[in-house]
């Protein structure tokens, strides 16, 4: 451990919130690569970088084997955002390497987000709004009545973690029953659990996923789910892009076996599949879930905050579950 961090070389790889970056440059030996490559890697970067901040996935890039091996002496990986699947956690944590993650601080801002969502899914306001903005209000009349509402529907939240609690949260005082799925029960909650997700589909018109990504939940919502939520059904996604399959959604959303769809992710960012572009009857938002300039600076410090505790007290902020134990070298 040490006091003065100047000397140790932390490696940002690709496009990393700018306030992070600052902070990393004033406080440590800043070196950085356009995206996460282990041949971009110098000799010199192989020899001596200790700390890898990670920028969000972008192109399929990822912190796994090979680019960890390619630096030997690293010890820590600080993701900016909460979801970390675009770093291989259990391989750092088996070999000795740190992993933190961003969590807390984008969460309201991401339960405000998936509401908003919901709510303008639901009443069609991206619709409306483009209806006066081409005047049809004044050459047509009113933009129609929404054949959907919010009222008296029945919510159901896939991953009830931090953000799903908060989604929870704010949709209690509208009255709606709410349900959930995780892999286990959540202790000291009242919403209803369910032990599968086909269940919970079957029991709700609503589905807000806010599941992780990774292997576990890859393609969850598909076309089996999306057949169980039905023809009123609403889906929300501000979790990750990868738990949908985007061709069953698009299908769905197409022959009506749901109503609505608002996304704010997506499998291949910033690519987003055509059949969803030209379907009416989505909201579709650049992930942009946590993106208010206090937010960002808040997960920004986060991120930064776990290389210097690490460096110069031995221990992260918030490590995620496979590196709880790591201990610093």
């Amino acid at each position: 451990m040490t006091s003065d961090l100047s000397s140790i070389p932390v490696l940002v790889a690709g496009k990393l919130h700018e306030h992070a970056i600052a902070r990393i440059r004033d406080t440590f030996r800043l070196v950085t690569i356009e995206q996460i490559d282990p041949s971009l890697l110098t000799a010199e970067m192989r020899e001596t970088v200790r700390g890898v901040a990670a920028a969000p996935v972008v192109g399929g890039s990822f912190v796994g084997p090979q680019f960890l091996q390619a630096l030997p002496k690293v010890e820590i990986v600080a993701n900016f955002g909460v979801g970390y699947d675009g770093v291989d956690a259990a391989y750092a944590g088996k070999n000795g390497i740190m992993v933190t993650n961003t969590p807390d601080v984008l969460t309201e801002e991401v339960a405000d987000s998936a509401v908003g969502l919901l709510i303008s899914a639901i009443r069609e306001f991206p619709r409306a709004e483009a209806w006066l903005r081409a005047g049809n209000w004044v050459t047509k009349g009113h933009y129609r009545v929404t054949p959907l509402t919010l009222r008296e529907r029945r919510i159901g939240i896939f991953g009830l973690g931090r953000i799903g609690l908060a989604v929870a949260r704010r949709l209690e005082p509208f009255g709606l029953p709410i349900a959930y799925h995780n892999r286990r029960p959540v202790e000291g909650v009242s919403y209803t659990y369910h032990s599968s997700l086909k269940a919970l589909a079957e029991a709700v018109d609503t589905l807000i996923c806010v599941a992780p990504g990774g292997a576990a939940t890859e393609k969850a919502i598909n076309a089996e789910i999306l057949a169980a939520l039905g023809p009123t059904g609403v889906l929300v996604n501000i979790g990750r892009g990868s738990t949908v399959d985007e061709a069953a959604l698009a299908a769905a959303l197409t022959n009506g076996t749901i109503a609505a769809a608002g996304l704010d992710v997506f499998a291949d960012e910033p690519n987003v599949p055509q059949a969803l572009l030209d379907a009416p009857n989505t909201v579709l938002l650049p992930h942009v879930g946590s993106a208010s300039v206090h937010t960002r600076r808040a997960m920004a410090d986060l991120c930064v905050d776990n290389l210097v505790t690490w460096f110069s007290e031995g221990r992260a902020r918030t490590p995620v579950a496979e590196t709880v134990n790591v201990k610093a070298r």
